[in-house]
């Protein structure tokens, strides 16, 4: 008989994410835990953290000093990894916070253990808003004081050269804010861009706001100029302009400033004559105040147009998760179908499959239990559930399952819309209980299919399975954990044969499973 020329045979992988062979920890609900390399866990842990928020297993304060820890060992064992990561982190991976605070302790600990190259450039690649050079400072200050070293003052002075503009001053300089555009211009004191005449007269009039100085706008500063003309006008007056929407965007005037300038309703008018000039994400955001103002089918048209933009859908580097908190604000048949699309585009790295998939959605307490952020109402099961369903409708071949203590199995129709079929599964949470089951939801849901991918925190119970999760499929079955979370202790062994594991709220590690599935090594997705 034969032993090892069989149907299934396949190449063994290797992914990026790796444990401990053999298990040395505990999952929070008591199952064998098996440890991650730092970098692993770290990876797992930023491309999911959304720094100072709770999650159901782990405390805020808890989950930030684990971050800075693993930050500091890997900024000193590998540099050049971190070097590469982070950057990606903030730019493709969409995290705001965690590629700021990961630069800023990388620093640190870097020049602590006498390591002084590249800490200026770490710095400066995670800085890609304006107001990420306050950011930064306020963090620094706020953790360790005001003494701030050479290179993170050089890497924020990088970041301003490049980020500051008119515009941005305009949008985020303001009393709210602890470190304002002067406060960071005097602290790091950055060189005018060679390519920017205006640029040195943009920090002294910076300066001046900040310092209460009546000096006049500099010629060169257009848009400021413009900017305070608008302002002067009077409150009766103003309404008149917003027949000129020209006028309102070469003045810099957001949308939150047109709303304060007017000191008035944002009357479908209002929003008419800021609406062309309004950004992807200020669009998104505001679809049920669109509604409720009354806008015209025409404007509407210019905002799908805008939304289903593949260029435009890429440019704002969304988190798939945003389509759906948008839909579940304004869930409007208006606008139901371009948010579809968008949400498409912006999950262009999930794949389809060849042969049988099983999907299983994690819909436990840990998992349904809070928000993925303070300012944000989508839960880390309604995220899982989004990539599942996306999955599920790309192949014919799909089976997804929702687990907990049971599972049971979600149907989608074809041509079903993602958004909807997102809602109909997340109505079921609660149906099977509320514990992690991971090993038992496999076995009894795998039926010979050719992949198993699973969408959860990965913080399973023992289970009726002494083996666990990993012998729970054939070892010749690719199995895919996709970690919503980052917990420090992983459910199987990954790494290698046919066990693998990426994560967070991006699409983007999905870029891995197609190589894998072809017969070779996946590296990190930066």
């Amino acid at each position: 008989m034969a032993r090892f020329n069989r149907g299934t045979a396949r190449a063994t992988t290797d992914s990026p994410v790796t444990t401990e062979a053999q298990p040395t920890g505990r999952t929070y609900e008591g199952a064998p835990g098996y440890i991650r390399d730092a970098r692993s866990e770290l990876f797992l842990l930023a491309v999911s953290n959304m720094v100072g928020e709770d999650t159901f297993y782990e405390k805020a304060g808890d989950r930030d000093e684990r971050f800075r820890a693993l930050v500091h060992q890997v900024a000193v064992e590998d540099g050049d990894w971190l070097a590469c990561f982070l950057p990606w982190l903030r730019g493709e991976a969409n995290m705001r916070s965690a590629p700021v605070v990961a630069a800023l302790e990388a620093v640190r600990a870097r020049l602590a253990a006498g390591l002084h190259g590249g800490n200026r450039e770490l710095v400066a690649s995670v800085l890609q808003r304006a107001d990420e050079p306050g950011e930064a400072l306020a963090y620094w200050t706020s953790r360790h004081g005001r003494a701030i070293p050479k290179p993170v003052k050089r890497g924020i002075a990088d970041a301003v050269q490049r980020l500051y503009t008119e515009r941005s001053l305009a949008k985020y300089d303001s009393n709210a804010r602890g470190f304002r555009f002067g406060d960071v211009i005097d602290l790091v004191h950055p060189t005018p861009a060679g390519d920017r005449p205006w640029q040195g007269d943009l920090f002294a009039h910076a300066l001046d706001r900040r310092h209460g100085r009546d000096k006049p706008i500099p010629q060169s500063l257009r848009v400021l100029r413009d900017r305070a003309e608008l302002l002067s006008i009077p409150v009766g007056e103003r309404r008149s302009v917003l027949a000129d929407p020209r006028r309102l965007a070469a003045a810099g005037i957001t949308w939150e400033a047109l709303a304060g300038w007017l000191q008035g309703p944002m009357d479908a008018q209002a929003w008419a004559a800021v609406i062309p000039s309004m950004g992807y994400m200020a669009l998104l955001r505001n679809l049920r105040n669109f509604d409720e103002a009354g806008i015209g089918d025409e404007l509407a048209g210019q905002i799908i147009a805008k939304l289903t933009n593949p260029e435009e859908v890429a440019r704002s580097r969304q988190l798939p998760f945003r389509f759906y908190s948008a839909y579940r604000t304004a869930p409007s048949l208006r606008w139901g179908h371009a948010l579809d699309t968008a949400l498409t585009l912006a999950a262009r790295n999930v794949p389809s499959f060849r042969g049988r998939t099983l999907v299983l959605v994690d819909t436990s307490a840990s998992m349904s239990s809070g928000a993925v952020s303070a300012r944000s109402t989508v839960t880390p099961v309604q995220a899982a559930a989004l990539f599942g369903v996306a999955v599920a409708a790309r192949g014919d071949q799909v089976d997804l399952v929702g687990f907990a203590n049971g599972t049971f199995r979600h149907e989608i129709r074809p041509g079903a819309s993602v958004l909807r079929e997102v809602d109909r599964f997340c109505g079921r949470i609660g149906e099977v209980g509320h514990g992690t089951q991971i090993a038992d939801a496999l076995r009894s849901s795998w039926k010979g299919h050719d992949r198993a991918v699973i969408l959860s925190d990965m913080q399973t119970m023992t289970g009726h399975y002494a083996n666990g999760v990993t012998t729970a499929v054939p070892s010749h079955v690719p199995l895919y954990g996709f970690n919503l979370v980052g917990y420090k202790a992983a459910a199987m062994p990954t790494g290698s044969g046919n066990r693998h594991e990426f994560g967070g709220f991006s699409d983007a590690c999905f870029r891995l499973i197609p190589l894998l599935e072809a017969g070779r090594h996946a590296g990190w997705p930066f």
